[in-house]
């Protein structure tokens, strides 16, 4: 039997870098996998946990929550006739709804191989006083339907958010585990506890967006293309992103400074630079780096909205920083 845990959160609440904790404390002698959507096309989480030493399966294009999961089904059942698994992390974009994956691990073809265990919510307690947050039907019921609540970013918080946190606490966990923590760091004990929280969610009415290609492999370059860029917005939220050759380097400060006053909610990515490469990950006014003395395969960066931007533009000041031919 496979022990699986869903590890879900709203953008920016710090999932990777929780599952990037997780794996770092992983039993010696045990077999995991991940399995990752995301709302964009470019697949930033799959180069940023290919090093983890878990067995990675990437969704990207927000379709692991659609009403049909034929992407996740797919997924799911290559990873369990390919390898001989102890545990599977999945992780939903953050603009995923939960209840079609709960239903589809619950579902009677998988209990022989599959036992659902605890699942995890990442929570940003300064998202509870953003109106838009607040109201998005993905992030009321990724916290609903978690058995425990991981209140993260705490270096972050102030009084308000610690106000916000206590009085959603009082409303709404309802006898569940809430953790505080900081930079994910959660006990990977909490991942052995089962699941209690059989609460019954409603479908998802807002789950909706453009399908493109399969679903099952995040976008790869053409053959002798230097770059390439993909489109994908569904649910009020724009996403756009950029995969360039392994032959692209971009300047160091240029790129870091390209992502830091970007007019955009969210960006992320791994970047080749001159020194090696770089991870970059902005949510709102925080901003996070993080040098890698491994380079990638390609750079990949991506930005994700809540309207329409000026992605032309944006794209223009993002090509003049490679320091590669310029092609």
């Amino acid at each position: 039997m496979i022990q699986v845990n869903l590890i879900t959160g709203f953008l920016g609440s710090g999932k990777t870098t929780t599952l990037l904790h997780l794996l770092a404390q992983k039993p010696e002698g045990e077999n995991w996998a991940i399995l990752v959507n995301e709302f964009g096309e470019i697949g930033i989480d799959g180069a940023l946990l290919a090093e983890s030493g878990a067995v990675l399966k990437e969704i990207p294009g927000g379709c692991m929550c659609c009403v049909n999961g034929l992407p996740m089904q797919v997924g799911l059942n290559m990873l369990l006739r390919q390898h001989q698994l102890d545990r599977l992390l999945i992780e939903p974009t953050g603009l995923g709804h939960p209840k079609q994956i709960l239903d589809m691990l619950s579902a009677e073809v998988y209990q022989p191989w599959l036992t659902l265990q605890a699942s995890l919510a990442l929570l940003d307690p300064r998202q509870l006083s953003d109106a838009r947050v607040r109201s998005n039907e993905n992030f009321r019921d990724q916290l609903a339907a978690a058995d425990i609540i991981i209140a993260n970013k705490q270096d972050r918080w102030q009084e308000e958010d610690r106000q916000a946190l206590a009085q959603w606490q009082a409303e709404a966990l309802a006898g569940r585990l809430l953790v505080s923590t900081e930079y994910g760091r959660i006990d990977p004990a909490l991942l052995a506890q089962p699941r209690h929280n059989l609460r019954t969610l409603p479908q998802s009415e807002a789950h909706q967006h453009t399908h493109h290609g399969s679903g099952l492999s995040a976008l790869r370059l053409d053959r002798n293309a230097r770059w390439r860029r993909a489109f994908n917005q569904g649910q009020g939220y724009y996403a756009c992103g950029w995969a360039f050759d392994s032959d692209t380097l971009f300047d160091t400060i240029g790129i870091l400074e390209w992502a830091r006053l970007a007019p955009v909610t969210r960006v992320k990515g791994v970047m080749r630079i001159a020194e090696g490469a770089v991870s970059i990950n902005r949510q709102g006014a925080d901003f996070h780096i993080e040098t890698r003395q491994a380079p990638p395969p390609d750079s990949r960066i991506e930005i994700i909205h809540d309207s329409e931007a000026d992605w032309n533009q944006l794209q223009s000041e993002l090509l003049k920083l490679r320091l590669s031919d310029k092609t």
